[in-house]
């Protein structure tokens, strides 16, 4: 009898526990394996040939860790002279691009002899200019190209390996 009372209070005992033992939810969070988001900022100089033709000299890169805020300085769609900065994977596969106006070409504003202001396109033989882009984790390569025609048919004047 002792034995049946005690594997009936050992089943009581179990089937308390298990009646009021909670089931819990494990949640597992997958950690982002990706880095945070990259600025790059490249600087150049850029020369009209005798021929008329541009050219581009690559001066120095800076990768930093940041989120670009906008894009005021890009245009949506080019004119002939204007660059498109394209980033290119390592297939140079095109990524995104933006689009800039030509840095030899700039607007002043002056005041003339009435004192009213007025502007005035300048054409620079040899300037310098920067771009600040968001990277793409994919991105190998940037290339500057000229749009060179209505068509937005583009010719190729640097191509700068970011590591």
């Amino acid at each position: 009898m002792k034995k049946k009372l005690h594997k009936a209070m050992l089943s009581i005992i179990l089937t308390m526990l298990f009646a009021c033992n909670s089931t819990k939810t494990i949640n597992i969070e997958t950690v982002n394996e990706e880095s945070p988001p990259k600025l790059v900022f490249l600087n150049y100089t850029i020369s009209k040939g005798d021929n008329g033709k541009k050219n581009i000299q690559f001066i120095n890169k800076k990768i930093t860790d940041g989120k670009q805020k906008s894009n005021n300085n890009y245009v949506e769609i080019g004119g002939i002279g204007d660059l498109k900065c394209i980033q290119l994977d390592k297939d140079s596969t095109k990524i995104t691009s933006v689009t800039i106006k030509d840095p030899l070409s700039r607007r002043i504003e002056f005041v003339n002899d009435s004192l009213i202001f007025e502007n005035k396109k300048v054409e620079l033989s040899k300037t310098s200019f920067s771009l600040r882009l968001q990277l793409h984790s994919q991105t190998k390569f940037i290339a500057i190209k000229e749009i060179i025609d209505s068509l937005q048919n583009t010719r190729t004047l640097i191509i700068t390996k970011i590591d």
